[in-house]
């Protein structure tokens, strides 16, 4: 995959990986370790999901 410069700059490049978010039934995004299925961290300061972690379907 290819990077935008400047590298090394802190910022990530690409996708999350080894993660993945679902929506909770009160509507908060919940991050989810894939390895172990295990929920991680939710979201409740914005109603927006988690940015560059896949979604389940």
């Amino acid at each position: 995959m290819a990077t935008n410069p400047p590298s090394g700059d802190g910022k990530r490049n690409g996708a999350v990986r080894g993660r993945s978010q679902t929506q909770a039934p009160n509507g908060n995004w919940v991050k989810r370790d894939t390895k172990t299925g295990r929920f991680m961290n939710q979201k409740t300061s914005s109603p927006k999901p988690f940015k560059g972690v896949r979604k389940e379907k």
